[in-house]
């Protein structure tokens, strides 16, 4: 549908202080250049306020108000500025980037196809040219080479022709305006000087220059379209519907959209909860680990509050809605983490730096040759000739391979030590990281609970806790099933909705649940918590026998004070920020030897907590795995998550690392340090390359067959150097 005529009103929401808001997927995006004049130019229409791009998913935040503009002014500023502009869906967008892949895979498959025939033909006329070719067979070659390269170079070149012409048409430059200047006029001089019988052509030129130009383009879109935008995994947590209550008393699924704020919503044991409300009837314990950091299970009852994302372990609920298809905590932690994602996106990263100063002196050096050598007497065809050879020998092939080379070989390396990138940008920015953050529960400690007192318990207690634990939906049970390697519940056995589990095992009863309901007294539990401060307890009540308790929590990583002191070793400061409670929180960092940590924070404090560190001048990587990290990770200078966390954190992570261990911490971080060198010596030597090249070919001196040779060279010098990032010793 034409933009001018679309509807746009549909898909704006409200933004701050009564601003309208917009979420757009932008095409036609490459460099920080198109970053820069997209915002620049929508900053310039009357009423917006706010126009972020994110450079990585090409998704543009604005904000304007409503009184002054409206969104399709947005999109017509955008259109004229040679970008079309969608409704942003992720799976939209995704759809969109595995396309354009496909489509430069294709290109480059043509290119390489076509270059490798043109390079037989050329290189028999070089060597005829100083033998016995006649001048019949050379015209021959020739007429079979552009036979070949014309519709090579028309249909591998449509990617950078495209977004020249929008560039040209909204009159700006980009890279792609020299590339696609030098390739026609080489194949325009080609087509002219084989119509003239001429020694030389360059079809091998055009096409060789597509064809390592489309290499770097490939691998920059393949690294940027593994980043998914968190929009995609949120419905790990969200709940598309809830049980209403009627007032007749019977229950009905109907869609959130339907569940108004006041209305009565059931939440059954096992289920995730999908509003924020108060309970009004029931009682049971619910896990807010993946939304608070709270590591113990909490006890609820009617007057409680609860929240959309937090799982009920136990009995049925009863709530009353007070939020339910908008503006529940998710929802809150959704906003702060657009807000904190876009923000992040004002990174530009090296090639993009270099970019923007390309453009202009490739332009500039090749019209002053051209003009230089036409007033000085040689004649429209050689000045020509000599200014293709400096657009060719200038060609950004080195600068577009010099980052994607290193990224794709450091992505390889993490790979092999469990780590997977989700960011193009992350090496360059794990590069310079000088302040860790990490979370505790289920970063620092194991994502899953574990059996704390195993010596203090008998074999065949364990065992029996282990069958009654199979019986339960309980996540603590879940422990104790595990521990106990049992695989058969007890027969019988039946769960007491909030307590926990009872059955008769030889004429006893048996039970296995909270303390209270194993009669335990509250002494003997709080005895039992004193040097276990961050673990909860599970009772085993058998007949008159004493009660046996099994103290459960999340162990701290195996591997984990050693990865600390190596951190510190390197001269990095550590911190801990979670949503846990201060006992549970101090026991970890005690442990750890971590001096600087803090407690009972939600996403608000732990974001602020980054921005003041980022004030300090710190470059701080976070790494967390809960919903409450989720804005945290996006917020930070760079980030990581483990693999068992929530997919929204993975989402907003720049990094996840498979496996129990944290050395997958300071890998990702030595070998980003020697990636983000590699890159630096790769756009140097793309940098002195040019200052040596360039004035031979403004000289005359390189015709534009050595250009593309030296071309291909200085391609191959920059992937050489980022292949020697596999034979490097790492930190």
């Amino acid at each position: 549908m034409n933009v001018h005529t679309r509807d746009w009103s549909a898909f704006v929401t409200s933004g701050p202080h009564g601003a309208a808001h917009i979420e757009l997927a932008v095409e036609g995006v490459h460099c920080a250049a198109c970053m820069a004049r997209i915002e620049k130019g929508l900053g310039r229409i009357d009423g917006v306020e706010n126009a972020r791009l994110n450079l990585t998913t090409h998704r543009l935040a604005v904000d304007w108000q409503p009184e002054r503009t409206n969104a399709g002014a947005v999109v017509d500023k955008l259109e004229g500025m040679g970008f079309k502009a969608h409704p942003f869906d992720p799976g939209a967008v995704r759809g969109r980037d595995d396309a354009h892949s496909r489509e430069l895979l294709r290109a480059l498959a043509v290119a390489g196809f076509g270059g490798m025939n043109i390079m037989l033909l050329s290189v028999s006329v070089w060597s005829g040219n100083v033998t016995d070719i006649t001048p019949e067979t050379r015209d021959l070659f020739h007429w079979i080479s552009a036979l070949i390269a014309l519709p090579v170079v028309a249909y591998s070149g449509r990617p950078f022709f495209v977004s020249a012409w929008s560039a040209i048409r909204s009159r700006a430059l980009n890279m792609d305006v020299p590339i696609s200047i030098g390739v026609v006029l080489a194949v325009f001089m080609s087509l002219l000087q084989t119509i003239q019988h001429a020694h030389h052509a360059y079809f091998d030129s055009a096409v060789m220059l597509l064809f390592f130009l489309l290499i770097g383009r490939f691998l920059d879109q393949n690294m940027r379209r593994r980043t998914r935008s968190f929009a995609e995994n949120l419905a790990a947590l969200r709940a598309e519907t809830a049980r209403l209550v009627r007032p007749d008393g019977t229950t009905a699924d109907v869609p959130l959209s339907q569940v108004e704020p006041g209305a009565q919503v059931l939440i059954s044991a096992g289920e995730r909860v999908s509003v924020d409300g108060v309970i009004e009837e029931g009682a049971s314990e619910i896990d807010q680990s993946l939304v608070t950091g709270e590591t113990r299970l909490a006890e609820v009852g009617p007057g409680d509050v609860v929240h959309a994302g937090t799982l009920n372990a136990a009995g049925a609920l009863t709530v009353r809605v007070t939020a339910a298809a908008k503006g529940t905590l998710l929802d809150e932690v959704t906003r702060l983490l657009e807000t904190a994602s876009q923000a992040k996106s004002r990174y530009i990263r090296l090639a993009d730096r270099a970019a923007q100063l390309y453009a202009p002196f490739v332009h500039t050096a090749a019209a002053v040759t051209f003009l230089g050598w036409l007033i000085a007497g040689l004649g429209w065809q050689p000045s020509l000739v000599i200014a293709i050879s400096v657009l060719i020998i200038t060609c950004p092939c080195a600068l577009g391979l010099a980052i994607p080379a290193v990224q794709v070989v450091s992505s390889g390396l993490l790979f092999n030590k469990g780590v997977l990138l989700n960011s193009g940008d992350a090496l360059e920015r794990f590069a310079t990281v000088d302040t860790i953050v990490f979370d505790k529960t289920g970063t620092l400690t194991l994502p899953d609970a574990t059996l704390a007192n195993r010596e203090e318990v008998s074999d065949e207690d364990l065992a029996l806790a282990g069958r009654l634990a199979l019986a339960s939906r309980h996540p603590l049970a879940t422990a104790i099933a595990r521990a106990s390697g049992a695989k058969e519940p007890v027969s019988g056995a039946r769960e007491a909705a909030g307590s926990g589990v009872v059955a008769s095992v030889d004429g006893v009863e048996c039970k296995l649940g909270s303390p209270r309901y194993c009669g335990v007294e509250e002494s003997v539990v709080a005895h039992a918590l004193a040097d276990h401060p961050d673990a909860s307890i599970i009772a085993l009540g058998r007949g008159d026998a004493k009660p046996v308790l099994f103290v459960v929590r999340q162990a701290i990583r195996p591997d984990a004070g050693e990865v600390i002191a190596q951190l510190k070793k390197r001269g990095l400061k550590i911190e801990i920020l979670s949503g846990d409670r201060e006992a549970a929180v101090a026991m970890v960092a005690n442990e750890l030897g971590v001096s600087d940590y803090a407690a009972g924070l939600d996403p608000r404090a732990k974001i602020a907590r980054l921005e003041a560190l980022k004030e300090d001048g710190r470059k701080v990587l976070m790494v967390g795995d809960g919903l409450n990290d989720a804005p945290a990770l996006a917020a930070a200078h760079v980030s990581m998550s483990p693999v068992s966390a929530v997919h929204l954190s993975q989402a907003a992570a720049d990094a996840v690392f498979l496996g129990e261990s944290l050395t997958a911490v300071p890998a990702a971080l030595s070998t980003s340090r020697r990636a983000h060198a590699a890159m630096r010596q790769n756009l140097m030597l793309a940098s002195v390359y040019n200052l040596i090249a360039v004035p031979i070919a403004v000289a005359g001196f390189v015709t534009p067959l050595l250009a593309a040779l030296a071309m291909s060279a200085s391609s191959i010098v920059v992937t050489l150097n980022a292949l020697r990032l596999r034979f490097g010793a790492s930190e």
